[in-house]
């Protein structure tokens, strides 16, 4: 069973009702016993980085993360705040994240304002850098849909899954072992979002 992670900062009924339209077994908890219990997790996620650190470690979730991804290997999905979670600290609110990347969040800096807005709200495509279940049958030219003010720095170049150019590029999706993310919703961007919420649940 696949578990999305209630933590208080996600659009988690889209993302619920995406994998029931492709025939997964899904649970929105943050019951402890669910979570420990799931064969993979979804971590979404919408808001500021700080809020989301206190509520995973308030909850007590963030200990049991750790052990779910990190001893036990179960596949995990980070969409957009819930991927940013996943770096070693974030400049939005100068606290530290799970670490399970070599990575900083920070925000961006654009040179033309008037072109590029921030936050950045909307269609882009992404530019993969090397091979991976989550985007297998994926078009080059596929679009996604991205939602954020802040943006992922991954020092390993092998952790850097996709990249995508507004203004300059920045990392859209990462993979190392078990654990994915998605800067972009896959839950909102129709289909080839489906086919990456489909790939995940196949890992």
């Amino acid at each position: 069973m696949i578990v999305i992670i209630d933590y208080g900062m996600g659009n988690l009924r889209s993302v619920e009702k995406k994998l029931i339209h492709l025939g997964a077994e899904v649970k929105i908890s943050s019951d402890l016993d669910l979570i420990a219990d799931a064969s993979k997790l979804i971590l979404p996620g919408v808001g500021h980085f700080a809020s989301g650190v206190k509520k995973l470690r308030d909850s007590g979730i963030w200990s049991l993360l750790n052990e779910k991804v990190l001893i036990e290997k179960i596949p995990i999905l980070g969409i957009c705040l819930g991927m940013q979670l996943m770096a070693t600290f974030s400049e939005e609110g100068h606290v530290v994240g799970l670490g399970w990347f070599d990575a900083k969040v920070v925000k961006f800096k654009i040179s033309d304002q008037l072109k590029y807005k921030i936050p950045h709200v909307g269609w882009n495509n992404t530019k993969l850098n090397k091979n991976s279940k989550l985007f297998l049958n994926v078009s080059e030219n596929a679009m996604y849909y991205f939602v954020h003010s802040y943006h992922f720095i991954c020092n390993k170049k092998e952790d850097i899954l996709a990249t995508t150019k507004y203004e300059n590029p920045f990392i859209s999706s990462i993979n190392k072992n078990n654990i994915y993310g998605t800067q972009f919703h896959p839950e909102k961007s129709h289909l080839w979002g489906e086919v990456i919420i489909k790939n995940f649940i196949a890992i």
